[in-house]
């Protein structure tokens, strides 16, 4: 009996192994579904773990990938401030070394000014030191240090320089007509005196093209001052930044006949407007015959002449001269009875000189080029001529002193010698746009040292 109950159950056993067979259906034996539900149950867990690992890591993509960006955007902010900043030293000893290393020094001129008119220069971030402000007819300043004309001849990137920190920015010389100015090269650099040789001889775009960029300047500068109101709008100087003066030098064509001063004249009339000052240039060495209006009765005729435009003039900026270093005693002694008897309002000492002083350290194959000469060897030339000339006018006509600054130092002893206002411009393109802050900032902390404002320095030497 027991044996045929063994029997049967061994029948059933048998018989649901192979229920797949007759029925189409496998039904696994007790053992094998057993350790399928184990296998189900460890690849649940398994994909649970695969999913959470997955999940960790796109997180931990997400919050690097914004690390990264994060570190990526301060470093590029810093990196933008640095450059930025006039001050920051990779302007003098990286940049300024491969502009001239790569250019020869009228492209490395052009090159510069495309930079600062497309807004690609850096600018002075901290305002000018109180000791440091001054006035000049009349209009107030922010600091004397200002640029000298020849840089930016054709008023592309005024906006710019004046950001460099200048108290001023000079453009031109400007002709009345289009003009090339002479062949090249008529640009030599003096590296071993940081000063340099040019003979461009007023190459320019013409009153009429620089009338235009003028014009579009204050058109942009009403268009996002239209909320304004007027009476601000009317107190903002033609520089169209506060505190900050725009001189228009003004040139003579080489094809103009010597005796006439209609270049003079039509350059007051058309640009006087948009200057907070002119200045008639009768000192380049480059241009045939120019100097010779710096004698007595040619230069008395033209400056009566160029007043009497002036006088016209709705804005009547003051009309200032620029001289020579080279004039002998009684040449300066005429120039200043006649800025005295017509009236003038004012000096550049001074242009370039057609000297060679015996200090130069340059080879000779450069330093006997024709050209006027610029930087610091001009500088004695040109503050021994502003000593004079305050003295021979009693202090009385204000003086803008230029040449060979390249310091506090020259900046200071064109002050005491009798120059309101100084200018600068060869030593820049070597040191870079830098300089200003760094002169501007030694200066005042002279004056701090001493005690003293810029104002109470100027003409200091002969009070003594």
């Amino acid at each position: 009996m027991m044996t045929g109950r063994l029997a049967a159950a061994a029948f059933y056993s048998r018989s649901a192994i192979n229920v797949p067979l007759r029925f189409g259906v496998r039904v696994a034996p007790a053992g094998s579904r057993l350790r399928a539900a184990r296998s189900f149950e460890g690849s649940r867990f398994i994909g649970t773990t695969t999913t959470g690992t997955t999940e960790f890591s796109s997180a931990y993509s997400r919050l690097t990938t914004f690390a990264s960006f994060v570190a990526g955007s301060s470093l590029a902010i810093l990196a933008y401030l640095y450059l930025s900043d006039t001050r920051a030293s990779v302007h003098r000893h990286v940049f300024m070394p491969i502009l001239h290393a790569a250019m020869d020094a009228e492209d490395a001129h052009k090159f510069s000014i495309w930079l600062a008119k497309h807004k690609l220069v850096p600018s002075q971030k901290v305002p000018d030191d109180i000791v440091l402000h001054t006035s000049i007819w009349g209009k107030e300043v922010s600091n004397p240090i200002m640029l000298a004309a020849g840089y930016d001849k054709n008023a592309e990137a005024i906006d710019s320089l004046l950001r460099f920190g200048f108290g001023g920015v000079e453009v031109g010389s400007v002709t009345p007509q289009p003009q090339p100015g002479n062949p090249q090269p008529r640009m030599f650099r003096l590296p071993a005196d940081l000063a340099v040789i040019n003979r461009y001889g007023f190459n320019s775009d013409g009153h009429d093209v620089v009338l235009q960029r003028l014009k579009k300047r204050v058109r942009a500068y009403l268009n996002q001052h239209q909320h304004d109101e007027p009476a601000q709008l009317s107190s903002v100087p033609k520089s169209l930044h506060q505190d900050k003066l725009l001189g228009i030098n003004l040139g003579k064509n080489k094809i103009s006949p010597a005796e006439s001063n209609d270049d003079y004249t039509d350059g007051v009339a058309t640009l006087g407007p948009c200057a907070d000052y002119l200045v008639v240039n009768i000192s380049s060495p480059n241009t045939p015959g120019l100097r010779a209006l710096q004698r007595r009765e040619p230069i008395e005729k033209l400056l009566k002449d160029v007043m009497e435009e002036r006088n016209k003039l709705e804005n009547k900026p003051p009309v200032v001269v620029k001289i020579a270093p080279d004039l002998s005693q009684t040449e300066l002694e005429d120039i200043a009875e006649v800025v005295k008897s017509v009236g003038v309002d004012g000096v550049i000492i001074s242009n370039t000189t057609i000297s060679r002083p015996a200090t130069l350290l340059s080879p000779k194959s450069v330093t006997t080029e024709t050209g006027g000469l610029s930087g610091p060897p001009l500088h004695p030339l040109s503050l021994a001529t502003v000593k004079r000339f305050y003295q021979l006018t009693d202090g009385k006509v204000p003086i803008i002193g230029a040449g060979g600054v390249k310091s506090a130092e020259e900046v200071l002893n064109f002050a005491k010698a009798g120059a309101r206002m100084v200018q600068l411009y060869s030593v820049m393109a070597y040191e870079g746009p830098g300089l200003v802050d760094e002169i501007k900032r030694e200066t005042a902390q002279i004056l701090r040292k001493q005690g003293k404002t810029w104002n109470e320095i100027v003409g200091q030497d002969h009070r003594k």
